[in-house]
């Protein structure tokens, strides 16, 4: 099983909101998924309309450990979550040494 982590779009028509999930990578895009992993809000839209709080590249919510022991067990990121990991700094966790008897 190949697992993908990716987003999928909830919200209204040109009011977009999505969720990271982290899915099979057989099942389409909107279909099932094993776990939810955060969200992505590309348009600022939990902030109220005049705050002066507003980010210009949106609000990322991510669970940062759970995103890495998914990238740790090899799941593949969709060329957009991977911009995001990057933005937010989260990488692939270093793997451990094991000794040798």
């Amino acid at each position: 099983m190949a697992v993908a982590l990716r987003l999928t779009r909830f919200g209204t028509k040109k009011r977009p909101h999505y969720r990271l999930v982290a899915s099979d990578s057989r099942f389409p895009q909107g279909g099932r998924h094993l776990e939810i992993l955060g969200t992505y809000d590309p348009m600022n839209l939990a902030i109220p309309k005049y705050s002066t709080e507003k980010q210009p590249k949106g609000i990322a919510n991510f669970k940062t450990d759970r995103v890495q022991y998914w990238l740790g067990v090899g799941a593949k990121p969709s060329t957009t979550v991977q911009d995001l990991l990057k933005r937010l700094k989260i990488s692939k966790p270093a793997a451990k040494k094991t000794k040798a008897a």
